[in-house]
């Protein structure tokens, strides 16, 4: 520490009574010898002393000094050495850090110990991500102990089981004592280093821990929350999410020791590149989760493809990280043109009305000032570093990141559910003016039937006038009694052909007709009709085993299926069809089949969704086979007059 005022005060009234008691030829000698001594004070490295009332202390400035070792081959004793020891400068910012990568840097600080003290002491270095860290204690005799540590040492090796690097102190009592550190690192790493007591140490640890589970246990319940959304509504934003925010946590867990202190302390090796790995997949997850949530691809077609590249880039370079040169890691800097397409994309379509949007832009608004602060401290900005705050900055902008985005989740889903309640009471008020349609129609029908009425009961009184001049013809009625009942047989025969033809008519329309799913299903009203008319269809030639070709048969124990006699091969219904394995219901294929014939297969897999209400990617294969099947058929179909699209049903090319 430098001198105490009251120190400076006694030593500037003796260097006073000298200073007149001189004679006048060395009093200008004494003058130069006093500022020697007072600007060596004033710029001599500081020291920091320990007290018991002192909890902790963190390094910074003139408390702590550098030596960069470009070649990294400087021992201890030639730092010691007068010439090299000398170059050691004062630190010009608040937390030093390694730039040069190449190189190795020296660090020295110096601790005055009190004469007496009842607790126990220990140095802390606060980044988990330094490779390698050479410590060199000085005992009584002044000499020194090495002690080696780092983020590539295993886990199990560290002095203290915790994600910091720390090293216990001799306590010294009234000696002051200077500490020399080396440091290597293939990252940019932030040298901060701490004097802690041990009590303070151990109530400080517990807490950290408590606030890293409640961090963690939030991007679990986060991440658990969206799952279970995803499994109820299957909105593929949700699981984008679940990966983005998981990824999140990886990160943190690499960035903060945490993941190599409970995951892999065993593998520093994977502990040097994961956050690497972590990087890509927030990149990559965070862009995915962009496009589904503000829906790009409808909303701003060209972002949605700059967005789809900067995705398949940021692969590649990962990719090439891992095979060609995995000191790129090192270059975080690139997660930046990622994020500045997210929060681009976000304000642009907040711009265009989306109202989910603005939640996003808020969210990545923290993010992009936690991400530059930190790529502006990685640029040797160096008056942003402000310590450990500096160091968790990022991890806080990932909290209110993830809370905002989850507002933001849950605004869509509410527009969502909005608009599907108005789409529900506007069916609900169409079905209902259908109802007043219906009624009316019934009012105007039952008045007819009154008219008619009226009408019967006039023409019965003209009939009962004439029952006289009918009397009178009775004679000749009986005589074409006979021809009478003969043409009632022939009537009633006329009538049962009607009845069969008014039904192949119906079948006849529904073969080339465009009719909707209600009047489709008077015809084919459930699976029975539909497995009927399939095996009326299929066997309309008679039956013919597939195996051992035997015309004859038994019921099969499936519903309409047939049963060889001879070799007991059971055939299903459904089997050599265009139906056989399909799983969705047999009444909604039928109606599938019909649309596509009658559309001429130009109806889309969308639409089909929507009108069968079955999912687009079950509707898009099964069409497609339709399709297929009536592109190869062509021919058949055309010239199949009413057969229509029955034509497609039987496989032929399995007979």
């Amino acid at each position: 520490m430098p001198l105490e005022t009251e120190q400076i005060t006694r030593a500037i009234f003796i260097m006073y009574q000298l200073y007149y008691r001189l004679p006048i030829n060395f009093k200008w000698f004494f003058t130069l010898l006093s500022c020697l001594l007072f600007a060596s004070q004033l710029f001599a490295q500081q020291q920091v002393a320990i007290n018991d009332q002192l909890k902790q202390h963190i390094f910074s400035y003139k408390e702590i000094y550098c030596l960069e070792d470009k070649g990294g081959k400087l021992t201890l004793n030639e730092v010691l050495s007068p010439g090299i020891n000398s170059k050691f400068k004062p630190s010009w910012s608040s937390t030093p850090q390694n730039y040069k990568l190449k190189s190795a840097y020296w660090y020295k600080i110096t601790i005055k110990y009190p004469l007496e003290t009842k607790k126990g002491w220990m140095l802390e270095f606060f980044d988990q991500t330094i490779d390698d860290i050479t410590a060199y204690l000085p005992d009584s005799n002044a000499n020194y102990k090495a002690e080696k540590f780092g983020a590539l040492k295993k886990f199990g090796s560290r002095e203290f089981q915790h994600k910091n690097f720390e090293i216990s102190l001799d306590v010294a009592p009234g000696q002051e004592r200077t500490y020399y550190f080396r440091i290597k690192s293939h990252q940019i790493a932030d040298v901060i280093i701490v004097l802690r007591s041990v009590n303070w140490f151990i109530e400080y640890a517990l807490n950290e821990y408590l606030l890293f589970g409640i961090f963690y246990g939030m991007i679990l319940v986060f991440a658990f929350y969206n799952l279970m959304m995803f499994i109820a509504i299957r909105h593929i934003q949700h699981l984008y999410y679940v990966f983005y925010i998981l990824s999140v946590g990886f990160y943190e867990l690499c960035n903060d020791g945490i993941g190599y202190q409970y995951l892999w302390p065993g593998s520093p090796f994977w502990n040097e590149y994961a956050y690497g790995f972590a990087l890509c997949c927030i990149s990559v997850f965070a862009l995915l989760f962009t496009n589904k949530l503000l829906f790009v691809k409808a909303k701003a077609p060209v972002l949605y493809k700059v967005i789809n590249i900067i995705i398949a880039a940021r692969l590649t370079f990962f990719l090439l990280c891992l095979t060609v040169n995995k000191q790129w890691f090192n270059y975080k800097f690139i997660e930046f043109i990622p994020l500045c397409i997210a929060f681009f994309t976000g304000i642009y379509i907040l711009r265009k009305g989306y109202r989910p949007a603005r939640f996003f832009v808020l969210g990545y608004s923290f993010l992009f000032t936690g991400f530059t602060l930190k790529l502006l401290i990685m640029l040797n900005v160096w008056w942003l570093n402000l310590g450990a705050m500096s160091y968790y900055s990022l991890s806080l902008c990932f909290i209110f990141e993830m809370i905002l985005l989850g507002f933001a989740i849950g605004d869509k889903v509410r527009i969502l559910k909005s608009e599907k309640e108005k789409a529900q009471h506007d069916i609900i008020q169409q079905l209902t003016d259908n109802q007043k349609l219906k009624e009316s129609i019934n009012i105007k029908l039952e008045e007819q039937v009154r008219e008619r009425t009226h009408e019967v009961i006039d023409k019965a009184l003209i009939i009962e006038k004439q029952n006289e001049d009918l009397n009178r013809v009775n004679k000749i009625l009986e005589q074409q009694t006979a021809e009478i009942s003969r043409m009632n047989l022939l009537l009633e025969k006329d009538n049962q052909e009607l009845h069969a033809s008014f039904e192949k008519v119906s079948r006849d329309r529904i073969m080339s007709a465009g009719v909707d799913f209600e009047e489709f299903s008077k015809i084919y009203p459930d699976a029975e009709s539909c497995y009927q008319f399939l095996a009326d269809l299929k066997w309309q030639e008679g039956y013919k085993c597939h195996k051992c070709g035997n015309t004859h048969f038994f019921n099969g124990h499936l519903p309409h299926g047939r049963r060889c006699s001879k070799c007991s091969y059971e055939e299903s219904v459904t089997s050599y069809t265009i139906f056989q394995n399909t799983r969705i219901p047999i009444t909604k294929a039928f109606y599938m089949i019909f649309l596509v014939y009658s559309t001429n297969g130009k109806i889309s897999s969308h639409k089909l969704s929507e009108i069968l209400s079955i999912r687009q990617g079950t509707c898009w294969a099964y069409s497609n086979r339709i399709k297929k099947l009536l592109s190869t058929r062509k021919t058949g179909v055309k010239n199949g007059n009413n057969e229509g699209w029955s034509k497609l049903v039987i496989d032929h090319h399995d007979d």
